[in-house]
This record gives structure tokens, C-alpha cells and sequence, in this order.
């Protein structure tokens, strides 16, 4: 156990020293766009590409562990909207909040971090894999469903034109294509270029858990939603719950490290991208927010006992 916490003390350290910053410097919420933009824009996909680029290219053709980690997503999605809609009495907009709150993990600021720090280098490629395509689904899923009532052809094009847009310029998702080309090919950067790409990798994953605690500082919580008390146990009990299960039964010769790594991803609290994507359209605003903070600090407790379960050997192979 004293192995867990030298592990998730450090990373959920800095989300509490964030957090504390966040309490205690009279700094507004816009002085985090910079370093947002550094980290999703720079240091994230630096990462990424890090870790693709010196990975054999016959990793990348995992398919029944893309398939069943997107099934699984889908269907804690669907569980999630299926709640909403029924406490809603049919509002659609507000229960695909609901449906991304339960769904949509916090895999690009947290996953690689605590996955890397937990399982190793190896543990990057299926992360960015499920980032890439859990994204592609998230980013499909959200405009389609807040759009669906709306007629007409030229509406239709310009949905799928704005899928595809955020899709195939998302900067983690460039960074995969590029991390995966480099493999393919190869390529071998000059060194000067990798020792500044190995640099900005490095200053991922404390920049991203710090931002985290701050966000969720300047971002008070007002009351309780009675949503979470269905959307916190769904995000972080369940959905790891099916991945693990659906991986053993559909992929039974899943690696142990990137069978661990699709839970651990499964088992984080819910996206920043939830209250953002709720602003984007002015639905559920308040309570996606209390989803993220509420969800993060329970995950504190189900991601500690996710990695002691793994390494006390209790978890299956």
C-alpha cells in the first residue's frame, strides 16, 4: 500500500497545491489561458509524439482493444443519456451533458501522467489510442445529439464539416498521426529537436494536473446536483467495471499493461471538456462544472484503490 500512495501522492499533490493556489492567489480564471493553450497545444502533443514515434508500428493494429474500449465508452454514454432523458422528462441537450459527465474521462490531462507514473512507458500507446478515438466519438456524439431536432441539408453539412473539423485538428490527435508516421517510417529526429520534444513532454503532466486543482478552485460549488449521486458512482465505479469486463471476455489476450491502462483511464472523473462543451451550447453549466470538481476528488479515492488492486495482484489478468 505505502507503494500506491509514493505513487498518487506526488500527482494528486499537485492537483491539491493547484487547488490551494487556485484559493489563495487573487489571480482570475483568464490568466489560465496561456497555460492552457501550453499545455494542450504544446506540451500534451509533444508527449504524444514522444512516446508514438519510438513504438513498433505493429502495436498500432489493436483493433478488438480500440473496438471494445470505444463500445464500453458508448455504452456508459448511452446509460448516462438514458438517465437524463428519464429525469429530464426528455430533455435531450440536457441529458447528453449527463451522458458525457458519465462517459467522458478526463484521459487527456490526467490519463498519461498517472498512466505513465503507474505502468510505464509502454502504457502510451493505448492511451493515446483511446484518447484519439474516445475523442472522435465524444466530438461526434455532442454536436449530432444538440443538433438533432434542427432541419435541413445545408445544416447537415455543416454539422459533419464542424465533426471533422474538431476531430482532425485536435492537437493530440495530430500529434498521433505524427507519432505514428515517425514509426512507420522511422524517422529519427536531430537530436536538438528531441531534447527540446523530451523537455516539453516532460512539463505535461505536472502542468496539467496543477491547471486541474485550479480550474477546480475558480470554480466554487454553489450546492450538490442530485445528478451526481448517479453520474459520480457511473463515471467511476461502473464504466472501469465494464471496461475490465468486456476486455477479458472480448480481448482475452489484451496485454496486462494496456488492459490495466483502459481501466485506469475509465476509472478518471470526468472531462474539463464536459462543463466546456455545456458552455459552448448553455445547457447544464452549473451542475457539468460540480460534476468535474465533485467527480475529481472522489477519483482520489477509486483511482488509489483501482492501483493498489493491481499491484497487490487481485486484479485478473
Amino acid at each position: 500500500m505505502l507503494a500506491v500512495f509514493d505513487l498518487v501522492l506526488p500527482l494528486f499533490g499537485l492537483v491539491f497545491l493547484g487547488y490551494l493556489s487556485g484559493k489563495l492567489a487573487r489571480i482570475p480564471v483568464e490568466g489560465l489561458a496561456w497555460m492552457n493553450f501550453f499545455i494542450v497545444y504544446i506540451a500534451l502533443p509533444a508527449l504524444f509524439y514522444q512516446l508514438l514515434s519510438t513504438t513498433p508500428v505493429e502495436q498500432f493494429a489493436n483493433v478488438g482493444f480500440i473496438v471494445v474500449s470505444i463500445l464500453a465508452t458508448f455504452i456508459i454514454f448511452c446509460l448516462g443519456l438514458s438517465l437524463g432523458l428519464w429525469r429530464g422528462r426528455g430533455n435531450l441537450p440536457e441529458a447528453t451533458i449527463q451522458g458525457l459527465a458519465a462517459a467522458y474521462g478526463n484521459i487527456g490531462y490526467m490519463g498519461p501522467p498517472l498512466a505513465l507514473a503507474a505502468f510505464g512507458p509502454a502504457a502510451g500507446v493505448p492511451v493515446a489510442l483511446i484518447f484519439c478515438f474516445e475523442n472522435a466519438m465524444h466530438f461526434t456524439l455532442a454536436p449530432l445529439l444538440m443538433a438533432i431536432d434542427e432541419k435541413g441539408e445545408h445544416h447537415r453539412i455543416a454539422l459533419v464539416g464542424q465533426i471533422l473539423k474538431k476531430i482532425f485538428t485536435h492537437p493530440f490527435i495530430l500529434a498521433t498521426i505524427a507519432g505514428v508516421t515517425a514509426s512507420v517510417f522511422q524517422f529519427q529526429p536531430p537530436v536538438m529537436l528531441d531534447q527540446f520534444l523530451e523537455l516539453l513532454a516532460r512539463s505535461a503532466g505536472p502542468c496539467a494536473l496543477f491547471v486541474m486543482g485550479v480550474t477546480a478552485a475558480l470554480r466554487p460549488l454553489k450546492r450538490l446536483p442530485v445528478e451526481l449521486s448517479y453520474l459520480v458512482p457511473v463515471k467511476l465505479v461502473i464504466h472501469p467495471l465494464l471496461v475490465y469486463g468486456l476486455m477479458i471476455w472480448l480481448v482475452p489476450d489484451v496485454e496486462p499493461i494496456w488492459l490495466y491502462s483502459a481501466v485506469l483511464l475509465a476509472a478518471l472523473p470526468s472531462a474539463t471538456n464536459v462543463f466546456v462543451i455545456a458552455q459552448q451550447y448553455g445547457v447544464w453549466q452549473e451542475r457539468a462544472s460540480s460534476a468535474v470538481v465533485i467527480s475529481t476528488l472522489f477519483s482520489m479515492l477509486t483511482v488509489t484503490a483501482f492501483l493498489y488492486i493491481v499491484q497487490s495482484g487481485w486484479l485478473a489478468k
